[in-house]
């Protein structure tokens, strides 16, 4: 997400940065690449209008011109305005209330409601240790209900029935009372959708909200929308009382407009960002950490959270411990390293939320990809276990027999052993005294001075 627009600001800010002096020329002319960088990656005109008035009344200012970093204080202030326009701080859900607190997840078919309901549900049950029921009543779209049975199971949570010739409303209903008797602590309403707003979705969803009374009115919308995500929230808005706004499919969007247009729109706050099919895919919308991941700045804080969340603590500690202990950085635990990325996301993702990525040349960042891991795991699969201890015996015949079971070239496992090798060396550094200090450093130069480390 926001690839396109990171690219575009990352260059406003390389090149305002090492100004001296700024004029109200030089700063409506980066402002004039910010507001096509905004209109590019399909955030609102209106929006766009408004952002850029207020990023120029304060920079026009005493805030930038006459400060000693004029070029630093002009990013400071697209920072923070990208900040407020987002929302400001991360509102989390609101579960003070009588249980079950009913959640209402509404949007257009095809926003992905039924899956984020499935991520929402294990999300408060892994982090927040809530019993938490689930139902459909989505009675239209074909195998909706199973569909929402199956993942309920998956995340270890209820699922209540949704007889087919029963009214939406009626099924929401019978779905609190079973929720009580389970003591359940959430109740997930997942609704149904069309294709486009139309008059016959509206009355039903206000039907159900009407009769169910919500505590959260959860609006769901597909952040690849463009433009007619401004629409769409507003139409939503109108209709019903929303309390926050979940963006979906953030990973396969390059250029994230919905994210700077909704909260705009709606005035209400995005409180989570779903990526990819698992359900492990939903994060907290931090306004802050998105704005420097926006600006190419990265996103630590999230990352270690991400980290503290998803791997696996028992194994990175088994290999610090062989670390420590000056035994060497094998195969099978760079095919660890791999599986622990990919639960993080990928590698795509991770190098979002890492400072100064943004600077990377496009050719660099399309080299580094989830196939490429895929790869990797399936030639490491290949291997004998002693192979993957001993790497320095795989000679030529074992090359060819390990490429044969894995599906690649010979060149692919001697360009694996060739990184591997690399990462080995990198473990040995990072065990030396001062190593992690000195990585801590080198991060914190990729950002611009005065800059807090987000």
């Amino acid at each position: 997400m926001f690839n396109n627009l990171t690219g575009r600001l990352s260059a406003v800010v390389k090149n305002l940065s090492g100004r001296a002096r700024l004029s109200e020329e030089n700063i409506e002319e980066a402002l004039r690449d910010v507001r096509i960088a905004l209109l590019e990656a399909d955030v609102g005109l209106e929006v766009v209008r408004d952002f850029i008035a207020e990023v120029r009344a304060r920079a026009v200012g005493e805030e930038v011109i006459g400060t000693l970093t004029p070029g630093q204080a002009l990013i400071r202030v697209v920072r923070d305005e990208l900040t407020r326009l987002m929302g400001d701080e991360n509102r989390a859900l609101d579960l003070a209330a009588t249980p079950p607190v009913v959640v209402l997840m509404a949007g257009l078919q095809g926003s992905g409601k039924t899956t984020t309901s499935a991520k929402l549900a294990r999300r408060l049950i892994e982090s927040e240790k809530k019993r938490v029921g689930m139902v459909s009543c989505d009675i239209y779209r074909p195998a909706a209900i199973e569909q929402l049975a199956v993942l309920a199971k998956e995340v270890g949570a209820h699922c209540y029935p949704s007889p087919a010739n029963t009214r939406p409303e009626n099924i929401a209903l019978a779905a609190i009372d079973a929720a009580k008797r389970d003591f359940c602590d959430v109740l997930i309403v997942d609704t149904a959708g069309r294709l486009a707003i139309d008059e016959a979705m509206m009355d039903e969803i206000k039907r159900i909200h009407g009769a169910v009374g919500p505590h959260e009115t959860l609006f769901v919308i597909d952040s690849m929308m463009g433009q007619d995500a401004v629409a769409t929230a507003r139409a939503f808005n109108e209709a019903l009382p929303l309390t926050g706004v979940v963006l979906t499919k953030t990973d396969g969007d390059a250029r994230g407009g919905a994210a700077l247009s909704v909260r705009r729109v709606t005035g209400k706050p995005i409180k989570f960002l779903g990526t990819g099919e698992k359900t492990d895919g939903l994060e907290p919308f931090h306004p802050d950490r998105v704005a420097s991941r926006i600006l190419g700045m990265g996103d630590v804080l999230s990352l270690i959270e991400e980290v503290e969340q998803k791997v696996d603590q028992e194994k990175a500690m088994k290999v610090a411990e062989k670390l420590k202990k000056g035994k060497g950085f094998d195969l099978q635990d760079f095919r660890d390293q791999i599986d622990q990325m990919r639960n993080m996301g990928g590698m795509q993702a991770l190098l979002g939320k890492l400072p100064g990525m943004g600077d990377l040349p496009e050719k660099v960042k399309n080299q580094v990809n989830d196939k490429e891991l895929t790869k990797l795991a399936a030639i490491i699969d290949s291997m004998t276990p002693q192979e993957r201890e001993f790497p320095a015996i795989i000679k030529a015949s074992r090359k060819v027999r390990i490429a044969n079971g894995s599906g690649t070239q010979v060149q692919d496992v001697n360009k694996l052993l060739k990184q591997f090798l690399q990462m080995q060396k990198m473990m040995k550094k990072m065990t030396k005294k001062g190593a992690l200090k000195n990585l801590m450093r080198g991060m914190r130069g990729q950002m611009p001075p005065g800059f807090p480390m987000q």
